[in-house]
């Protein structure tokens, strides 16, 4: 008999910076950046991811020293509280100093790419690491694909095998598809309706689609971020269904709420 899929983890995002897209400023604050962790938690994640750089389009870059102020001290309160931290960087000395604070993924959008010292921090700490597919210039990549969904499992194929040549354990890696990172929306639903080709790699699949911006295709012109949440909610439902390993969302809420509807619906699908 087939085992059923297992409901995702959910990495609840808490974004340290003055200019992400959905969410910049409002928790610059390590007391209100803290505050809304454990609230994450309280909704039901099992995970806090900790970012101190936007990756959105057309963000400004910023440099380690100014990644690590904003970024460790709330790593290093939240792990004091218990709460399972992931750090979401592309450089290896704020992820290394993460580590050392407590955090226990490093998640980096560029699959170490960004830096040449990425993948022996990882080989070194042993932590999870979630290699996501990035081509360069990141979300400002230009969509050129003639098969998404084959281009994108051979490329983080590619990229797996190097990182093990380079130290990083096998079961230390999870995949992510890299959604609205130089993708249209239809290359984007294409990955969404593919999961098992990724997960076909071998390795645990994270969905990070929270409030992107193909989800605003879904609803009327003007329509705010967070109403990006109910379709985020949708997809972490379907992502379960297709066995992933967790989702990354902004409303944890809704997302809960959609797995245990999910995890009923295969209760009851039992014989």
């Amino acid at each position: 008999m087939t085992a059923r899929p297992v409901a995702p983890q959910i990495m609840g995002v808490l974004n340290v910076t003055p200019d992400s897209f959905s969410d910049g400023g409002r928790y610059a604050d390590v007391d209100a950046a803290v505050a809304h962790a454990v609230a994450l938690v309280e909704q039901g994640a099992s995970i806090v991811d900790v970012g101190g750089e936007s990756t959105r389009p057309g963000a400004t870059p910023v440099e380690p020293k100014a990644e690590k102020r904003r970024v460790i001290p709330v790593v290093r309160e939240l792990v004091s509280r218990g709460i399972p931290v992931s750090i979401d960087t592309k450089h290896a000395s704020t992820a290394l100093a993460a580590v050392d604070a407590g955090a226990q993924i490093i998640n980096d959008v560029s699959g170490g790419l960004a830096d040449g010292a990425m993948a022996r921090a990882v080989a070194d700490t042993g932590v999870h690491y979630v290699v996501m597919h990035w081509r360069e210039g990141g979300a400002d990549a230009k969509p050129e694909y003639r098969n998404v969904v084959a281009e994108v499992r051979r490329e983080l194929k590619s990229r797996i095998a190097r990182l093990v040549v380079e130290g990083v354990r096998p079961e230390q890696i999870v995949v992510d598809p890299g959604l609205g990172f130089g993708k249209t929306a239809e290359q984007n639903w294409r990955l969404l309706g593919h999961l098992e080709q990724l997960s076909s790699l071998g390795h645990g699949v994270l969905i990070g689609a929270s409030r992107k911006r193909f989800l605003a295709e879904l609803l009327p012109d003007g329509a705010p971020t967070s109403d990006r949440d109910a379709p985020t909610a949708v997809i972490s439902a379907l992502a379960a269904a297709s066995g992933a390993w967790a989702v990354r969302v902004h409303d944890v809420a809704s997302t809960r709420l959609a797995l245990d509807v999910w995890t009923r619906w295969q209760s009851g699908a039992r014989p």
